[in-house]
């Protein structure tokens, strides 16, 4: 027996959404979209993965990321301490 979503935004909604979604970052992608399949409940992760067009498994990592913020160590941050291009240790060549 397949589960079908009942409940579906509103279209003019889902485009506002949408066009807000594609204005975050990824790392605020993944959260936006979890926790909209977090408040739609059961079918949410499906329904908001057509939605938004995205994976499951981008909402799966953004549970996990939300479930994470108590210890998150790159709040406040793009990228996570460390990351990034390393700079030339070698300095101007000669």
């Amino acid at each position: 027996m397949a589960f079908t979503f009942r409940s579906q935004y509103d279209p003019d909604a889902a485009k506002h959404m949408r066009a807000f979604y594609q204005t975050l970052s990824e790392r605020d992608r993944r959260r936006y979209v979890a926790v909209e399949a977090q408040r739609l409940g059961h079918g949410g992760i499906t329904y908001v993965a057509q939605v938004f067009d995205c994976s499951e498994r981008t909402i799966e990592r953004g549970l996990a990321d939300l479930a994470e913020l108590p210890n998150d160590p790159a709040a406040g941050r793009v990228r996570r301490p460390g990351g990034g291009r390393k700079k030339n240790r070698l300095g101007p060549p000669t």
